[in-house]
């Protein structure tokens, strides 16, 4: 039996609905693990690679995301594939708060207070996520490693789309804790200061000093703080010394 015009219109929107949302996990998934492959990005999703690959060219399209060459240490044999990442616009289609609203109150804060009401109010944000996660990361124990993966646990459920990466055989060095997205990256840029407080945050709840190395508020496609974990002082030894 054939379908009716109608019936043709409809299965139609059905198929853009699923194919918007498809791509809406493809950029999540970049968001989180990227820079990745389009193979990579098949694995984690239970798709072809050549399916994820049409949604990265409509991605790209509207530069939500953009390729670029895979480090040379990534390289095997044959031509490399390419690897992805979160563009600028990218960003604006993940969750996110009212950026344009929070600036202009950030900056009548600055006007009223200065700076220190500023980093005042970054400290307080960031100590509601603190007290959030807290419980979470005692659970892990002591380790520093494993803290940095109860974190990264945390954060995903607050929406920072984090993993976390071993430097070093087996984590030997430390760990690269990766913030996919962040709510507040357009307000950072101008107010760095909760980026600031967030840094100081981790090293508190991870018992070590920690480095931020990049962000997404520099322009960088994700959030990268550095977390070592061999003979590292302790949060408290640093801050007595």
């Amino acid at each position: 039996m054939l379908n009716s015009p109608r019936d043709l219109s409809t299965s139609q929107g059905d198929v853009d609905t699923r194919d918007a949302s498809t791509r809406d996990r493809v950029l999540a998934v970049i968001s989180e693990h990227g820079p990745i492959t389009a193979a990579d990005i098949a694995i984690h999703l239970g798709l072809t690679a050549t399916g994820v690959r049409r949604h990265l060219d409509l991605l790209a399209e509207d530069s939500s995301v953009t390729s670029r060459a895979p480090h040379r240490g990534k390289r095997g044999r044959g031509r490399p594939a390419r690897e992805w990442v979160v563009a600028d616009l990218g960003h604006d289609h993940l969750p996110s708060e009212y950026d344009e609203l929070a600036t202009e109150v950030m900056r009548f804060l600055r006007e009223q207070g200065g700076e220190d009401a500023v980093r005042a109010f970054a400290d307080e944000r960031v100590a509601g996520l603190e007290a959030r996660v807290r419980d979470r990361l005692d659970a892990a124990g002591s380790d520093p490693h494993a803290r940095t993966l109860a974190l990264v646990e945390a954060l995903g459920l607050e929406g920072y789309a984090a993993s976390a990466r071993p430097v070093g055989e087996d984590s030997s060095v430390g760990v690269q804790l990766c913030q996919g997205h962040c709510p507040v990256r357009h307000v950072a840029t101008e107010f760095p200061e909760l980026c600031e407080a967030e840094t100081d945050a981790f090293s508190r709840l991870l018992g070590v000093h920690v480095q931020r190395l990049a962000t997404l508020a520099q322009g960088h496609h994700v959030c990268t703080t550095f977390v070592p974990t061999p003979g590292a002082r302790s949060h408290k030894e640093r801050a007595n010394r």
